[in-house]
């Protein structure tokens, strides 16, 4: 394990670097939309569907640039591309406030999904790939467990900072977080090193020494795993919210349920760094997955009570703080590290596309047929995801 002196002047310095940028990107960029959206349509005079399809075609951009960004980071170093990412993104949300036609407004959110592709969790796990190598799981988990701390962080604060400085303003607030702290983090305080991508013994060898090319059935499958899973998230942050307001929840619970998700994401990879470091992440994964499925069973056995809703978030919260660890950390231990940063970026794409589609399947379910079945949707790639995972032998 890393030392303090580790932290400041060592290759760990990555960590709470990334983790400080991680907080900001998702918070500034990924996070703020569900808040910023309905006021910039209700201005612009856009429908809401118009208004979020810009961030669907961000997503969609940042699908096709994620294997380019990480096979950059693998060549470059994310010190010499992550930066970039985040003066894009300042760029975008200042572009965003200006935006006054669709076209424009499509515009800046696809350079926005530039930033995201360049500045989210899959150019971090590349640069830590670059950096640690077959040892970079720990580190992976530990980023995770700061990141996770992204949206307890913006919502509250996003809020805020509405009352105050309107949606234009608080943009251009989170345009110079990421122009003046993020970017500079990124291209100054990164370290330089890359490791021995060749093998290794020790913690390397326990992660990355039984390894296969990432091509043909088994990486197929692990980029369906993650493609599905992806739906349930993008799709339920945009929306359990208000499900569980329809089911009769009063507001005030339902802030306190949707409060809860960070926090056992952050638990979860917490227990996950001091418990099952040692455990292989394929069986992490799969027990993340099948944990999701046990909390949609409940909800559909024991109905839309308070109590049982804050048992879901709470579970929902484990299992998707253990799916990213697993998402950096499956690819590591069956692929290896050389070329990491390109294999995060390919299982990256299909999930963001995914993630862009979500939201709009899950709303057209909830609006033409029901919430049920809705979640029973969501539910059905959960178990799609569960059963890519078993069948990827080690």
């Amino acid at each position: 394990m890393p030392v303090a002196r580790d932290f400041l002047f060592g290759a760990w310095r990555a960590v709470p670097v990334l983790g400080l940028t991680q907080i900001i990107a998702w918070g500034t960029i990924y996070y703020t939309p569900v808040l910023m959206v309905p006021l910039i349509t209700a201005e612009r005079g856009f429908s809401f569907t118009l208004g979020m399809g810009g961030f669907s075609a961000g997503l969609l951009t940042a699908s096709l640039l994620a294997p380019t960004v990480g096979g950059l980071i693998d060549r470059h170093g994310g010190h010499r591309v992550m930066p970039f990412g985040s003066l894009a993104g300042a760029v975008g949300l200042f572009a965003l406030t200006h935006a006054s036609h669709v076209v424009a407004y499509y515009a800046t959110w696809m350079l926005l999904g530039a930033a995201m592709a360049a500045s989210l969790y899959d150019p971090a796990f590349a640069t830590l790939g670059r950096i640690f190598g077959g040892q970079a799981r720990s580190p992976i988990t530990a980023l995770t467990l700061i990141g996770g701390f992204a949206s307890t962080v913006s919502w509250p604060l996003t809020y805020l900072l509405l009352q105050h400085l309107g949606w234009k303003g608080t943009y251009l607030a989170y345009a110079a977080l990421l122009a003046l702290v993020a970017a500079p983090l990124h291209a100054f305080a990164l370290p330089r090193t890359r490791a021995e991508t060749g093998g290794g013994a020790g913690a390397a060898a326990s992660t990355a020494g039984s390894t296969r090319p990432a091509r043909g059935a088994v990486f197929l499958l692990v980029i369906a795993a993650f493609a599905a899973y992806a739906f349930v998230p993008s799709g339920l942050s945009a929306h359990l919210l208000a499900i569980l307001r329809r089911a009769g929840i009063d507001p005030a619970t339902v802030v306190f349920i949707g409060a809860l998700f960070g926090p056992a994401q952050v638990g979860a990879r917490l227990c996950e760094l001091v418990f099952a470091r040692n455990v292989h992440p394929l069986v992490v994964a799969r027990f993340a997955v099948a944990l999701l499925l046990t909390a949609f069973l409940l909800l559909a056995l024991l109905g839309f009570s308070a109590p049982v809703a804050i048992l879901f978030a709470v579970m929902f919260g484990v299992a998707n703080g253990l799916s990213t660890i697993a998402r950096g950390a499956v690819p590591l231990a069956l692929f290896g590290a050389a070329g990491y940063g390109r294999i995060v970026g390919r299982i990256a794409a299909p999930s963001l596309i995914v993630i862009a589609i979500a939201p709009m399947v899950v709303a057209f379910m909830a609006e033409r047929v029901s919430d049920a079945a809705a979640l029973g949707a969501t539910a059905g790639f959960a178990a799609l995801s569960l059963a890519c995972f078993l069948l990827v032998r080690r």
